[in-house]
């Protein structure tokens, strides 16, 4: 189906043609091999794992012609093969190809009303982000701009996420601007995803992802089977519901927290969430996968690739004490994690299922955490107990959206709108129905502001939050 036009635009195609230093073909890396089995485990609903960014073009600077951005965006795809690859999906183990040369089909709105950019761009940014991928036959970069007398005001982006992450993603957006801006992007990054997959599948990689399989193993036999075994309520429809929570008062009381435990923000934010998940299921451990980056090396850290990952971690809770007792084991425990998040996926489900044949049940903990804030931003000001309560009071609750389909049962992602923190939690209503949903991002915060606040909860106190918080959503 075609993508509908903003009422009063104009809607054009211009063909880009681009050439690329070199094509060839390998297994698929690590990462992305582990998105394409969440992608076929998800279809025909991956386009939930679609990544769709926005780009103001009109704001500053002199104007930019469509020239200019389409000499760009050929630029771009030369400068980037994850955006020259497509897969060939026959038999048991998929491939990359990448090409050397081709063609990007770029999406055209004349936009004629002076001001209506950003709303055209914002449908035009849904309309393409709506669509499957076409794994063979698509390259995996979107690219719509939005003009208006001809001088670009906005580009969209739309990737598939088998061609990059979030922070890769990031990197197109800064690399398109910086083509647009100066002609340049600097120097292009040294290695590529072509070159991972073949160290990955050599000797060496084989080595690095047993290692790294050794901490998994350690954790699914150390693990609860699951972190909520129990179905509570008829599924909805569509069966997942994802709730999300912006709230300057938890932003605030996580800057403290981790300033006075020395900690990060997001393993604070990471510990609460665990923590609640333990106690909604009567677990005396809290497994959860909380997904890295692996791009501590020079030459990875401006590349676009899928390199990310699910990392191990798990947080006991069974010695009691008080909330802030497991800031610093959760903190050891998230870095241990985080040097088993790169592994071979084919070799890492082989290990959960013979470790859950000889456990006598499956383990999987189906509870994942994904803290998408690439910038750190510096922390705000202290606030005190007053004025803490008086900022939750401003928090912001909502259920933007639905899935029918998504291989988890408890997903969070921590974003930022407009500089303050969302908490979003995506779960399956035969588990978590709506009212626990918004209770347990309700319960976080409060957990969180309390103990900034030098009040933290006991650890055998947070079922009875839960309950309060998820009564009160029923209520509501």
């Amino acid at each position: 189906m075609a993508d509908p036009a903003p009422a009063g635009a104009g809607r054009s195609s211009a063909a880009v043609p681009f050439a690329g230093g070199r094509a060839g073909s390998a297994p698929l890396t690590w990462g992305q091999r582990a998105i394409w089995n969440a992608i076929v485990r998800t279809a025909p609903n991956d386009v939930y794992f679609n990544i769709a960014r926005l780009l103001p073009l009109g704001d500053r600077g002199r104007p930019v012609g469509l020239s200019r951005f389409t000499a760009a965006a050929a630029a771009l795809m030369a400068r980037h093969e994850a955006l020259r690859t497509r897969l060939e999906t026959a038999g048991e183990s998929p491939r990359q190809v990448v090409a050397d040369a081709g063609t990007l089909d770029v999406t055209v709105l004349e936009e004629p009303v002076p001001g209506a950019g950003a709303e055209s761009a914002r449908r035009l940014l849904a309309a393409l982000a709506a669509r499957r991928f076409d794994y063979e036959r698509e390259w995996p970069l979107r690219l719509g701009a939005v003009c208006h007398e001809g001088s670009v005001t906005h580009a969209v982006l739309v990737m598939c996420h088998v061609a990059t992450d979030g922070q890769g993603a990031e990197q197109v957006v800064r690399d398109l601007l910086l083509l647009v801006r100066r002609g340049s992007a600097g120097r292009a990054p040294r290695t590529t995803p072509l070159d991972i997959a073949v160290w990955q599948h050599g000797p060496e990689g084989v080595r690095r992802s047993d290692r790294a399989l050794a901490g998994w193993e350690s954790f699914y036999r150390a693990m609860p089977p699951t972190m909520f075994p129990q179905q509570v309520a008829e599924p909805l429809a569509p069966r997942f519901r994802r709730g999300r929570l912006v709230s300057g008062a938890l932003a605030a009381a996580t800057d403290a927290l981790a300033a006075e435990h020395r900690v990060s923000g997001s393993t604070v934010l990471m510990t609460g969430l665990a923590a609640l998940a333990g106690a909604a299921g009567g677990h005396g451990a809290a497994a959860m996968t909380p997904i890295v980056a692996n791009r501590t090396t020079d030459d990875r850290r401006g590349l676009v690739a899928m390199l990310s990952q699910d990392a191990p971690f798990l947080l006991d809770l069974s010695g009691g004490g008080r909330f802030t007792d497991l800031l610093p084991t959760a903190w050891r425990a998230a870095m241990a994690g985080y040097r088993a998040g790169a592994y071979d996926p084919v070799a890492w489900e082989a290990l959960r299922e013979r470790v859950g044949s000889e456990r006598g049940t499956p383990v999987h903990p189906y509870c994942c955490y994904n803290d998408q804030r690439f910038v750190e931003r510096p922390p705000g000001p202290r606030l005190g107990p007053r004025e803490l309560r008086e900022e939750q009071r401003r928090s912001r609750f909502g259920f933007p959206g639905a899935e029918e389909h998504l291989g988890c049962r408890y997903c969070v992602h921590v974003t930022e709108e407009e500089g303050t923190p969302a908490v979003t939690l995506t779960a399956d209503t035969a588990y978590l129905p709506p009212a626990a949903i918004r209770g347990h991002l309700m319960a976080l915060e409060e957990l969180l502001v309390a103990s900034a606040c030098g009040d933290a909860p006991a650890l055998d106190a947070l079922p009875g939050l839960l309950a309060e918080k998820t009564g009160s959503a029923t209520a509501a």
